[in-house]
């Protein structure tokens, strides 16, 4: 092996061993790195009243996103990354659910159709359309920043009891 690609291989161990250093440092002090298309890239710090939620999801939202790469690995029970999504309606709120749009009280939001098919011709199932009031210990999640974010549009509202922890954003890129 050559003295220069001896010294890239250093290189690349020494910048793996600071990523990964990076990483368990901020996730230890309640920080969390978003890089997926659903919210902006940047850094979200844990908040109690933070209004963005990660959650390892349930019924078949779990191996449909993790089939499809829409989780990479990670900590959740079936081995993948937990979602992060903004909650847009809670306890007491009505969702209209229709084949163009999420309404949440009246008032529709923006980037919140559901898809036929995903970013790569894969189809999707919609949630019902329909009126829903939202129960107790439930709440609806809905990237408005990203039309093609996996999320309440596919599997409907989570549980509470599904939040690992909420966030709110401590430095994102717009």
């Amino acid at each position: 092996m050559t003295s220069a690609r001896r010294q890239a291989g250093w290189v690349v161990a020494g910048c793996t061993v600071l990523i990964a250093i990076g990483t368990i440092t901020a996730a230890r002090f309640g920080v969390r790195i978003n890089l997926t298309p659903s919210l902006p890239i940047g850094l979200y710090i844990r908040d109690a009243a933070g209004e963005l939620v990660e959650f390892c999801p349930e019924g078949v939202a779990p191996e449909e996103s993790a089939i499809r790469g829409y989780r990479e690995r990670g900590v959740c029970a079936d081995g993948h990354s937990p979602l992060l999504k903004p909650i847009v309606a809670r306890e007491g709120d009505t969702v209209a659910v229709s084949e163009t749009v999420i309404v949440v009280n009246g008032r529709p939001l923006p980037n919140s159709q559901a898809h036929t098919r995903d970013h790569r011709g894969r189809k999707l199932q919609a949630f019902p359309p329909g009126r829903y009031p939202v129960p107790e210990q439930r709440i609806w999640v809905v990237s408005t920043w990203n039309d093609g974010s996996y999320d309440s549009r596919y599997f409907g509202p989570i549980r509470e009891s599904m939040i690992r922890q909420r966030l709110r954003p401590l430095w994102v890129s717009q």
